[in-house]
């Protein structure tokens, strides 16, 4: 874990941005919004360093310092901590993508932007008063005030929505909230994955209630994360085999197959395959031809993501169908419990919007009350996400959706 920045121009524009990004978030935005949004980049520039800060600090805190509980001062074996500090620093790198994920997949529900570049720039940016906030494990008695810097992160959320998601100002705030829940969720993971490795902070009172056994389930909105402690702990086993080896190959499979575990994907289904939402998009929609069709199988972390859109359109109307397949992954599905478990219904001056259940499935209705304009999604009960947009009325894009839901809905899905 390097924590200098050897080049003197980069760990200037490092500490440039980091005091632009808390001092100025709303000027700082703009500048952040026209830079490239390259995941690996943004990794390697800005993340790497301060994602260290907590996991340094924890280490030091909790294991050469220690915490005193009425005059007792107790501390986190080295070994145990050296572990945990390594634990936390790389899933917390690897939450900031599943994060950015689930950050991109809300934004329809809040009229923003779909743009993975954007979501990643948002969380990895507005991240940094959280992440410097660990400074504050020094001092084991002082590590709840991390808790207000984290505060801080959530505004700076909420600043940065609207203009790199392209949020409308009044949706921002909800948008930030359900932002919110997916950040404490993904944090009582992290939580959980380091209780697993170092039992020993288990024993100290920081662990959490079943974390010894094969697997513990975390019961979220929208699903239920199985922790898989064995795997994570087998693969622990694999990287310290791998590392003793010297073969980076193996230390960097084993390291993705202990991110899989901490986020619940030994316990989710078996992806679709592309082929099989693609054959519910139909060859014309009410008369329009079909101009576009693709059908994609994305893998990030473990996580493999498929999907199926198509754009239909003749005489100056146009509708686009998005087919995505959830199941596979617990962590994307927690983003949609914002909207598919709670019930909307908002009238304005032009336009209408409505999130309800119909049976088993969660349905949100956007549109136009001219008929010129409809967004349609659809949850069903087996984890796939319809969505359709369009130049036309709510009826009529229900009309062509509620057959294909009935269609996709009948996917048996297959046991990981």
């Amino acid at each position: 874990m390097n924590n200098i920045v050897s080049d003197a121009g980069a760990r200037a524009a490092l500490l440039k941005r980091v005091g632009d990004i808390l001092l100025r978030p709303r000027e700082t935005w703009p500048q952040i919004d026209a830079e490239d949004g390259n995941p690996p980049a943004i990794y390697k520039n800005y993340l790497i360093y301060l994602a260290a800060i907590p996991a340094v600090a924890g280490f030091i805190g909790y294991s050469l310092i220690g915490a005193s509980v009425f005059g007792v001062t107790v501390r986190t074996p080295i070994a145990a901590g050296l572990v945990s500090m390594v634990v936390g620093y790389v899933l917390s790198l690897a939450m900031a993508y599943v994060l950015a994920l689930i950050v991109n997949q809300l934004a329809p529900r809040f009229q923003a932007r779909q743009d993975m570049g954007s979501a990643f720039k948002l969380v990895a940016y507005a991240s940094t008063a959280g992440m410097l906030g660990g400074v504050f494990n020094l001092l084991p008695m002082l590590s709840m005030l991390g808790l207000l810097a984290a505060l801080y992160s959530i505004y700076l959320v909420h600043t940065g929505i609207p203009v790199l998601m392209k949020a409308p100002q009044e949706k921002a705030l909800g948008y930030t909230g359900a932002v919110l829940v997916c950040g404490v969720i993904a944090a009582l993971v992290v939580g959980l994955a380091m209780s697993v490795f170092t039992p020993a902070s288990r024993g100290a009172g920081g662990g959490l209630a079943g974390a010894g056994g094969e697997s513990v389930t975390l019961k979220v909105p929208g699903t239920d994360i199985t922790i898989d402690t064995r795997g994570m702990q087998e693969a622990s086993r694999k990287i310290e085999a791998a590392q003793a080896k010297g073969d980076a190959d193996a230390a960097a499979k084993a390291a993705t197959e202990a991110i899989g575990a901490a986020l619940g994907l030994g316990g989710a289904t078996q992806a679709l395959e592309p082929q099989q939402l693609r054959k519910a998009l139909p060859e014309s929609l009410g008369g329009l031809p079909r101009t576009e069709v693709e059908a994609r199988s994305d893998t990030a972390l473990g996580m493999k993501m498929s999907t199926a859109s198509a754009s239909y359109g003749a005489g100056g109307q146009t509708v686009q169908i998005k087919i995505r397949d959830l199941g596979a992954s617990p962590a994307l599905r927690i983003g949609l419990a914002a909207w598919s478990s709670s019930e909307v219904d908002s009238e304005k001056t032009d336009s209408i919007e409505r999130v309800y259940r119909q049976g088993k499935t969660a349905i949100q209705e956007r549109y136009a009350k001219d008929g010129s304009s409809a967004e349609l999604a659809m949850l069903l009960p087996n984890d796939i996400l319809l969505e359709a947009n369009g130049s036309a009325g709510i009826e009529e894009l229900k009309r062509h959706l509620l057959p294909m839901g009935e269609q996709l809905g009948a996917i048996a899905r297959t046991p990981a």
